[in-house]
């Protein structure tokens, strides 16, 4: 008799998402099945949820299933697969990360070392979970890691709840930030202080950057940043922009930064945040993914400041391993508990999903054997 789960179907934009039932399916060789046991509430899927992600330009099927920022453990193995992606022995029950991207390995972008621009590159979020394997979202009590994946076994220093955050948020910016060539005794602007910001701030300020600061609107979200590093924390509501600048050159020595990280996802926050960069600074852009959202710019700015823009989705499969090892390094000196404000029965997902769009809790949880 075949085994069930259930998963949070999204099948229209804007609209509540439907608990269903699958069948379990039996892995195909090189492939593992996952127990989820958590998934995070991250700003792309309520990107997503509004149809302004996965449904436009991304090849998306809908219904589907949503969430990728998620832990589990290893439910079945596939032929073939006998330990993680670091060569540890992998076994049924054992605690696992993996990214929820995968590429192809043989198209001229990934075999130049480019995985993330692989032009067959395949994602959570995006079949249509009425086909099978149907378990193709972490919003769900499986998920299915096809063959060619990428999976890690989890440190026992670290909780479901610290670790659920570093196959999307943490990953992304520490690929980021490496990007952008971030080097020690250097100034950081983080515009946003949701859960990749507070990620860029830990990793920023761990890097050695010499002061990091914070733009955000929700002062809980600027107390917190303030636990994982940030040396100034600067509110929106109590600042316009012409002061917000003048504050940036005060703590910056009159220069301005020498790196912007732009994780608000609102393309208006763009222009401000390039007047914030020293001459020669370089803005990370990681947080607008909605398609078709346009900002207006003087690229004078860019020329004459020789500033660049460095855009980052998504990030290289190894930076996964470096952020497992960056929670273990560090897991005493930041409050991670203290990310995730509020968990979840799979049963109330939309109420975490409304919650989060409102801005009431930072990252909410869904975990799945509540």
């Amino acid at each position: 008799m075949a085994t069930y789960g259930r998963a949070a179907v999204f099948a229209h934009p804007n609209k509540d998402l439907e608990l269903q039932e699958f069948p379990v399916p039996d892995p195909e060789p090189g492939a593992v099945v996952i127990r989820v046991k958590r998934c995070n509430v991250c700003g792309s899927d309520l990107h997503a949820w509004h149809g302004d992600f996965q449904t436009r330009g991304l090849g998306g099927q809908l219904p589907t299933i949503l969430g990728h920022e998620m832990t589990g453990v290893v439910h079945s193995l596939g032929a073939g697969i006998q330990t993680d992606s670091f060569g540890n022995p992998l076994h049924i029950g054992d605690r696992v990360v993996y990214p929820y991207f995968f590429a192809c390995g043989r198209c001229e972008n990934c075999t130049s070392g480019f995985s993330i621009g692989c032009r067959r590159l395949k994602m959570a979020m995006l079949d249509n979970c009425l086909k099978p394997p149907h378990f193709v979202g972490g919003f769900a009590d499986y998920y299915y890691l096809p063959p060619q994946h990428v999976i890690f076994k989890v440190p026992d220093e670290l909780g479901d709840d610290v670790v659920s955050g570093a196959n999307c948020a943490l990953s992304q910016v520490m690929y980021g930030l490496d990007r952008v060539g971030l080097r020690a005794g250097e100034t950081v602007v983080i515009q946003g202080s949701g859960g990749l910001g507070i990620y860029a701030t830990a990793v920023a300020k761990t890097l050695g950057a010499r002061r990091v600061i914070v733009l955000d609107g929700v002062e809980e979200r600027l107390a917190l940043a303030r636990k994982f590093g940030a040396d100034e924390i600067i509110p929106l509501s109590q600042h316009d922009e012409k002061e917000r600048l003048r504050l940036v050159r005060e703590f910056t020595n009159g220069l301005g930064a020498d790196v912007a990280v732009e994780v608000v996802g609102h393309p208006g926050v763009i222009s401000e945040g390039l007047r914030l960069l020293r001459v020669g600074g370089r803005y990370l852009e990681i947080g607008n993914i909605s398609l078709g959202k346009t900002v207006e710019l003087d690229p004078s700015r860019l020329v004459f400041g020789n500033k660049s823009i460095i855009g980052v989705s998504l990030y290289e499969p190894r930076y996964l391993k470096k952020a497992l090892d960056f929670l273990v390094m560090t897991r005493n000196a930041f409050p991670y508990n203290e990310l995730v404000a509020r968990t979840f029965p799979l049963s109330e997902i939309n109420e975490a999903f409304r919650l989060a769009e409102a801005k009431q809790v930072n990252r909410a949880s869904i975990v799945m054997d509540v």
